[in-house]
């Protein structure tokens, strides 16, 4: 028997009717890459980590997805992700397929060193897969501009240079403007989209929206000072150590200056005037108009979903919330903008990225920003139009993907 895909993929084939031929093409990855990776130390110790890449289908373009370093990375994880890539790329229009890989290693273990040498290592094993037009790996958690530096010369070591074998790389690296803040702006725009679709006010037309933001990495960050700067009043934020609570709103730019003025800060490290200390967790259940987690998945469940009251919650980590929370919200009567559009802003600007790559021209940041507004806003407008017949946003958001795939593959003869 065929393995299944994700449950919404599974849903979705059978409200849309797909074939089963197409569908069992689209349950099973393209290709699964498991690799060694041996690293010698700064304590001349050897420690092997596994490795992966996944790729779950290219019928609409080039395999795209990000390279985790985490320590709970094993390949169903990576599996799951490649194909959340498939149905992201496909809803946000881009001509890319999906993928991602990983390392099963604890970051903030490595020394600069090692974390080096396990992304040329990685690349080293998997590099026959990967390539400008075949597989574009892009940061994840855990990784960042630096990694991206590094897969890039290790490639080119054996393929000759070229800029377009990653996204997310050092602007002087052929790296576009904008793309740091991508995703976290993407979440805030495909809100501004939600609330201005759905006749509520968002503050640029001078309403009062709270919002509570759970992770402040690059995404909660940046969404975070995102919101800040359009005027949403942001009420809470956290990160794995802790987080703070101002029912008045936080001084967002502030707690960034104060993280940025000493390497390895964390949000519970500060004194936060007029504000109380929260845990991790403590932005998902408070009073607010808009929850964001941004941090790992599946931090809403079934034992705590009941705890998380407000009305619009959106998904910018991945999966952030199991099926039976989700489920549980949408039977609730919350909104829930799913993480394949919310948090796409990264893969659409590592598009404009290789386009500017392709073309040897850069882009202004205000022309990256502008591309990446327009399009997320396009696909949550697409998505808002498509849930009256679907009747969630997830449901919708699946069904937009999933056509689109289904359709490149009949157009392509693979039925």
């Amino acid at each position: 028997m065929l393995p299944r895909a994700s449950s919404a993929a599974e849903a979705a084939f059978a409200r849309l009717g797909v074939p089963d031929a197409l569908a069992d093409r689209l349950r099973v990855p393209h290709r699964e890459v498991s690799v060694q990776i041996p690293v010698v130390g700064d304590d001349g110790a050897l420690r092997v980590h596994r490795g992966f890449r996944v790729q779950h289908s290219d019928v609409r373009g080039p395999f795209k997805g990000g390279l985790r370093f985490h320590p709970a990375v094993d390949l169903e994880e990576v599996r799951l992700l490649a194909e959340l890539m498939t149905w992201k790329t496909a809803l946000v229009d881009l001509p890319f397929g999906g993928a991602k890989g990983g390392v099963a290693v604890d970051p903030r273990t490595l020394s600069p060193r090692e974390r080096e040498l396990v992304a040329r290592r990685w690349t080293e094993r998997v590099g026959a897969a990967i390539g400008p037009m075949t597989d574009i790996p892009a940061p994840d958690m855990g990784t960042d501009a630096g990694t991206m530096a590094h897969i890039l010369d290790e490639w080119s070591r054996t393929h000759g240079y070229e800029p377009r074998i990653v996204t997310g790389k050092p602007v002087e690296l052929g790296g576009s403007l904008g793309r740091v803040a991508a995703t976290g702006r993407g979440v805030v725009v495909a809100l501004e989209t939600l609330l201005d679709q759905r006749g509520l006010t968002p503050p640029s037309n001078g309403g009062d929206v709270a919002v509570a933001i759970q992770g402040f990495g690059n995404v909660g960050e940046h969404a975070a000072l995102e919101a800040h700067l359009r005027g949403y009043r942001v009420l809470a934020v956290s990160d794995v150590s802790g987080g703070w609570l101002d029912p008045d709103g936080l001084d967002v730019p502030a707690l960034e200056d104060a993280l940025e003025s000493e390497p390895g800060r964390q949000l519970a490290d500060l004194d936060v005037a007029g504000a109380t200390r929260i845990d991790a967790t403590g932005p998902l259940f408070v009073d607010a108009d808009v929850v964001i987690p941004a941090a790992l998945g599946h931090v809403v469940d079934a034992a705590n979903v009941d705890r998380l009251t407000a009305p619009i919650v959106i998904e910018a980590a991945n999966h952030p919330l199991t099926p039976e929370a989700a489920a549980a919200l949408v039977e609730r009567g919350t909104t829930v903008l799913p993480d394949i559009l919310a948090n796409a802003g990264g893969v659409i600007v590592s598009y404009f990225e290789w386009v500017q790559g392709a073309s040897l021209l850069a882009w202004d940041e205000a022309e990256v920003l502008a591309r990446l507004d327009a399009r997320i806003a396009a696909a949550t407008r697409q998505v808002l139009r498509a849930a009256g017949e679907a009747g969630t946003l997830r449901d919708a958001a699946m069904d937009v993907a999933v056509r689109r795939v289904v359709h490149a593959m009949e157009l392509r003869g693979q039925g």
